[in-house]
């Protein structure tokens, strides 16, 4: 079933997310959901909170992007609590767009080799070493789980140019092509 993707604005995407146990119910539906979400959107990785869930889960099939990165090929995975460690401290600046901020990228500095520690969707342990842009696609989605988003590593006056763009976002001025949810409206 196809979720809407909450966009930016939303105070769930800046919640840092808990972890899940082997008990957490339906997670087998929530991964064939968060798939079908992500392949509706045409991303290459969800978090669990860009579907409203305060939860450490995220999917990523890098797949579609390995034509110009083949390192992506054939990675698609469910990540279950999942921790990173920087191996490597040189940083590659890269365009980066998220499906929470439709409309917009930016240039975002990352890390480009890390090992990812993670829980598979059967909860077994499993580590790896990847570099790259499938590190950079790693890292923007563990940043979700942190309430984080790739314009939190953008400049201050970077930020202030797409200032109105945001505005349009969180005030629903914004048209997707596919399933959303805004902002909920603020009080005045």
């Amino acid at each position: 079933m196809k979720l809407p993707v909450y966009l930016y604005g939303h105070p769930v995407l800046r919640e840092v997310s808990e972890n899940i146990t082997p008990d957490y119910p339906g997670l087998a539906q929530l991964l064939a959901d968060m798939f079908e979400t992500m392949y509706a959107s045409e991303g290459v990785g969800l978090a669990a909170p860009q579907i409203g869930r305060n939860d450490r889960i995220v999917v990523i099939d890098a797949s579609p992007v390995a034509e110009n990165f083949p390192e992506c090929e054939g990675w698609k995975k469910a990540l279950i609590n999942p921790e990173i460690e920087v191996l490597d401290g040189e940083t590659i600046s890269r365009s980066e767009g998220c499906l929470s901020l439709p409309g917009l990228s930016e240039d975002v500095k990352r890390v480009e080799h890390i090992r990812l520690r993670y829980l598979d969707e059967n909860f077994t342990p499993c580590e790896e070493e990847i570099s790259g842009f499938l590190a950079r696609i790693v890292q923007h989605e563990c940043d979700h789980l942190e309430g984080k988003l790739y314009i939190d590593h953008i400049s201050p006056i970077r930020k202030q140019l797409i200032r109105s763009k945001l505005s349009n976002i969180i005030n629903a001025k914004i048209r997707c092509d596919y399933p959303v949810k805004y902002a909920p409206k603020r009080k005045k």
